[in-house]
């Protein structure tokens, strides 16, 4: 695993305490991070690269020493791994048939960027304009695009306008074609929905092989890519196993954090803040922290005697994410992924990994991806599709069939329902309580069906007519749009991408929780920077845009100028 893991598997704390003991009491630094995820590693390396600011990163979870965060296949062991995943639930809903949907975050260094499943997709120019056009300044495509060309570093083909190459955040393309996956692009074709060489490019519409976070076959979390190669700096410290309990006010200036050490019953610690208190825990965690703290809507802190120390309404309202149906179908003729995953097979797939980094076990479990319309009459994608020569039980990602298998998985991509994250009760420990409000609106129901429908036509395009046995899931038998809804009620599920629920907007904005700088509203010394901030759901996955927010916001705390807006007209 190469020089870096053996420091962090040696140092499974992976702390660097600027000269002081551990237990020292009120240490102060310029800047305390709460989270080391995708955000709070970009945030870690911007900052302390000026050596005059010091820096202290609060991560709940371990190192990320645990070798399966780092074979890109590895992610179905870390699904549902307690050292690493804080296992999350999310509360039934009137379209999920009464379950309880597994919602797993990253814990760990890295967070979700250590457990997701590696692609990158940055979303469409209008997702960005649309922030822009709601009052947010400085968020429109043009703006973002140069920070975005800032982190990447693209190993494949690209046009220099949209895509970086000096970053320290490696793209790559798929380096494993498998025939399904071929066959399902043609049929995609003949479909007319057109090849696209680049969706992170001038446009996202189109079939294609997926991008992926993956680097010499292994993952390129934002840990890798950021946070591991400044761990050495004198003026940065990573403490983890530390779960932060409160943000500190001052009257309404944010001071400090408090945390666990260990959690629930270890021993309580705090950090003072000189110049800033940066809360990077993502959608779940950044507005729990808040709440906890007394920020958030009065009347649940009051449910929960928690004293109000700054009213602020929006704090865990505005929560989005995208949910998808999966089709199913039985494969003939040819092997899946679900046949090499056992026994011999899978002994030669782990020797082609520990010896080349090649083979399944350096892929990403999305191969294909598919953007497109849902009515001839909508003028940008509003449809995102994932195509994989394999099929998991009951649909959930987490345990592959043995049978042959491929799936189709199908969800809008800029859903119109509102969910919430709220605390249970003033218990730090206790998990916040997650409720998507999935399909709530009648325009998500509409476009999902216009999903469900194009994946079962994917499934039985000629192409694949050679391998395709029979439609397992949801069954041939399933028809009219309310069968569909059932189908999606039974077996639909998050694709881990839940945003908003600290929404940037200005002061006019009711739900609105930071500014355009990404500060608290009301609060001086506060800052949320993670997805949790979107004021919309993008089209697209989210680590991509996440990190780009971090890099964005080192800016703006750190008073530098902005780029120059990309020339789009050029």
């Amino acid at each position: 695993m190469g020089m870096l893991a053996q420091k962090t598997l040696a140092q499974p704390d992976a702390r660097h305490v600027l000269g002081q003991p551990w237990e020292s009491a009120l240490e102060t630094f310029d800047y305390v991070i709460v989270g080391a995820g995708s955000a709070g590693c970009v945030l870690a390396n911007r900052l302390s690269a000026d050596s005059r600011n010091t820096v202290c990163v609060l991560e709940a979870g371990p190192s990320d020493w645990l070798p399966w965060i780092h074979i890109p296949a590895g992610f179905i062991k870390t699904f549902y791994h307690p050292k690493v995943n804080w296992l999350y639930s999310m509360e039934p809903g009137d379209y999920t048939g009464g379950r309880r949907i597994h919602a797993p975050r990253g814990k760990t260094l890295g967070g979700s960027s250590s457990i997701n499943g590696h692609v990158y997709n940055r979303g469409q120019r209008m997702d960005y304009d649309t922030w822009s056009q709601f009052g947010n300044r400085g968020w429109g495509y043009a703006d973002v695009l140069p920070y975005f060309r800032r982190l990447e570093n693209r190993v494949g083909a690209g046009d220099p306008k949209f895509r970086g190459r000096d970053g320290s955040l490696t793209v790559t393309d798929i380096d494993w074609i498998h025939p399904l996956c071929e066959a399902f692009i043609a049929g995609a074709e003949s479909l007319g929905i057109p090849r696209n060489p680049d969706y992170n490019g001038q446009t996202q519409e189109g079939v294609a092989y997926s991008q992926r976070t993956i680097s010499k076959g292994r993952r390129m979390s934002a840990a890798r890519a950021f946070l591991h190669p400044v761990m050495s700096r004198p003026n940065l410290t990573v403490r983890t196993n530390v779960h932060a309990t409160q943000v500190v006010l001052d009257g309404k200036r944010a001071t400090g954090v408090r945390y666990a050490k260990g959690g629930r019953g270890g021993a309580a610690g705090e950090v003072r803040a000189a110049k800033e208190v940066i809360l990077s825990g993502g959608t779940y965690n950044s507005p729990q922290l808040l709440q906890l703290s007394g920020i958030g809507p009065a009347d649940l802190l009051r449910q929960h005697g928690i004293e109000i120390r700054h009213a602020l309404a929006g704090v865990g309202e505005n929560l989005k994410d995208h949910y998808a149906p999966r089709f199913v179908a039985r494969v003939k003729n040819i092997e899946t992924i679900n046949e090499r995953v056992r026994g011999l097979k899978l002994v030669s797939e782990v020797a082609k990994w520990t010896f080349a980094r090649k083979g399944i076990l350096a892929q990403s479990p999305t191969l294909v991806y598919c953007f497109w319309r849902s009515h001839p009459d909508v003028a940008n994608s509003d449809l995102q599709l994932t195509f994989t020569p394999a099929s998991y039980r009951e649909g959930v990602q987490g345990e592959l069939e043995r049978e042959p298998g491929m799936t189709v998985a199908s969800w809008q991509q800029r859903p119109d329902s509102r969910g919430y994250v709220h605390i249970g009760s003033a218990d730090p420990f206790q998990a916040p309580i997650i409720q998507p409000n999935y399909l709530a609106e009648e325009s998500d129901r509409r476009v999902l069906l216009a999903g469900m429908r194009l994946a079962r036509r994917l499934l039985a395009s000629k192409p694949l007519e050679p391998y395709y046995a029979h439609e397992d899931f949801p069954g041939p038998k399933v028809q009219s749009d309310d069968e569909l809804l059932g189908a999606a009620k039974e077996r639909g599920t998050t694709t881990f991408h839940p945003a908003g629920s600290c929404r940037m907007g200005p002061r006019t904005d009711p739900l609105a929780v930071v500014d355009d700088q990404l500060r608290v509203h009301g609060l001086d010394g506060l800052r949320v920077i993670d997805a949790s901030i979107m004021p919309t759901m993008l089209s697209a996955n989210l680590n991509a845009a996440t990190m780009m927010i971090a890099e964005k916001a080192s800016d703006s705390i750190l008073g530098r100028t902005p780029p120059e807006p990309a020339n789009l007209s050029a």
